[in-house]
């Protein structure tokens, strides 16, 4: 018997396995964002978006001014819009040491390092963590910056 002349043993062979192992899994999609921030306190985007179809997210931050972490830093934090304001004030208690941010805050989706002028830092997250029909917002939590480095971070 050949498989070209009984298209049920065909069927069998191929067919069966696929049934037990079950359709193959949507591929993961990374997408990725860059952003960065200066020394006059500005990020250079007011606004993030990502596609509904993305299964991780890496944002990449530049400082694309001169001075350092220490004096001028920046980071970026992504929360919950009702958030914001209270992740940053508990990031002036969390300090420098911990990059401005509140040890395993649950309130705080991902963020990065706090970087000075010319360097850069990511960070890559599952967007399983986001929920469709909630308000997020980036923000740098260096202290006095969150009030004019904030932004959407928008599911489409």
């Amino acid at each position: 018997m050949t498989l070209t002349r009984n298209p049920f043993a065909a069927l069998l062979l191929v067919g069966v396995p696929a049934l037990i192992l079950g359709a193959p899994a949507q591929a993961a999609k990374l997408c990725k964002l860059q952003i960065s921030g200066n020394d006059q306190i500005q990020y250079d985007k007011k606004q993030l978006k990502i596609a509904a179809d993305c299964t991780s997210v890496e944002l990449t931050l530049t400082h694309a001014g001169k001075l350092p972490a220490a004096s001028m830093g920046h980071d970026w934090v992504l929360v919950k819009a009702d958030d914001l304001t209270a992740v940053a004030n508990d990031g002036l208690a969390a300090g420098i040491a911990n990059n401005y941010v509140k040890k395993d805050d649950p309130r705080v989706i991902a963020h990065t390092k706090v970087v000075g002028g010319g360097e850069s830092a990511s960070v890559t997250f599952a967007t399983s963590l986001l929920k469709k029909g909630q308000s997020y917002k980036y923000e740098c939590t260096f202290p006095g910056h969150n009030g004019l480095m904030n932004g959407d971070f928008i599911i489409e």
